[in-house]
């Protein structure tokens, strides 16, 4: 990469080169779980009660959110993938458990009475989401203290350890396990939510979108003052690199190296749901396996264009990788 600090074009690297190594590789993935609830009909007419449109719902499916469809990603690509979340003792997170047994995702839920496991619901007609019904509570701070302790267990057999923060307050640790992670000598990714990107001090890779950046660092001028703003950030975080994702106009990553771009994959984009989230299991993936954090960015960015062209969070198939 450029030590100049001006945008260079990256090679694009093969996931099937990578592909024996990935399957080797163990991935950590804490955060917050939620359950992905859609409800797909047929619109025919308006409401006569509110100028609303009147969905009949033909059929439905569920799929796992948040840090969870980060280790769906994961596992897609053959890495081994263990999540530790904390949820309710409800039917959302027996839901859960089920559909990520199927994808062969080592599960350590510690499970409260009192909390209700995160649910989004999401009313789809004519293809187009019309509607989305949030059903949420915060885990409490003992049951979060709990996390620690099995934290520590999973840490030592993991390579990488990916940290997805939904603002939905389970991971009220961060910054600890961040600490312990990196002691440890294991890659940490955090995919940020928020204004207070303290908690993630220390962390190997972060993946903030523009929005997320803008939050934290201000809207840029140009190319320049971007670049200037995020090497600030990352110095001022103790943050090895810091991957802007930018949409329709591709990857940023921003390192001791200097800047390096990477221009969108030229796809349909149907859905962005869950896109950062394959972005990041593809990144935890490769550098689990070993991956240069370059090939590593230029393969999520590949299969971050494979999971918009469909709807709804999903994962990106080794198959569909160049």
């Amino acid at each position: 990469m450029p030590r100049n600090g001006k945008a260079a074009v990256a090679k694009r690297p093969c996931f099937s080169a990578w592909r024996a190594r990935v399957a080797e590789a163990r991935v950590l993935i804490v955060g917050d779980v939620m359950l992905d609830r859609y409800w797909f009909g047929d619109v025919e007419r308006i409401s006569p009660e509110a100028p609303v449109p009147v969905v009949k719902i033909a059929r439905s499916e569920e799929r796992p959110g948040g840090a969870a469809n980060v280790a769906r990603n994961v596992a897609a690509l053959g890495a081994q993938a263990t999540l530790l979340s904390a949820t309710g003792r409800d039917e959302p997170a027996d839901t859960l458990l089920r559909l990520l047994d199927v994808e062969r995702i080592t599960t350590s839920f510690l499970r409260d009475a009192a909390l209700k496991t995160t649910v989004k619901l999401r009313v789809i007609g004519r293809q187009q989401q019309l509607l989305r019904i949030d059903f949420e509570t915060t885990p409490s701070h003992e049951l979060l203290a709990e996390h620690l302790v099995q934290f520590d267990q999973l840490l030592d057999r993991a390579h990488a350890l990916v940290l997805s923060d939904y603002g939905k307050g389970g991971l009220a640790h961060i910054a600890t396990m961040i600490e312990r992670a990196r002691a440890a000598a294991k890659p940490v990714l955090v995919d940020p939510k928020g204004d207070d990107w303290e908690r993630y001090r220390g962390a190997t890779l972060i993946t903030p979108n523009r929005s997320e950046f803008r939050q934290v660092a201000g809207r840029a001028r140009d190319e320049d003052d971007l670049a200037r703003r995020a090497q600030a950030l990352r110095r001022e975080l103790s943050i090895d690199a810091l991957l802007l994702t930018r949409s329709e106009e591709g990857m940023s990553l921003f390192s001791d190296a200097g800047t390096l771009t990477i221009p969108a994959q030229a796809r349909e984009v149907f859905d962005v749901s869950g896109a950062g989230d394959t972005v990041i299991a593809t990144l935890g993936a490769l550098l689990a396996a070993g991956a240069p954090v370059a090939d590593a960015m230029a393969i999520a960015n590949e299969a971050a264009g494979v999971v918009v062209g469909k709807l709804g969070t999903a994962v990106a198939e080794p198959d569909e990788l160049r």
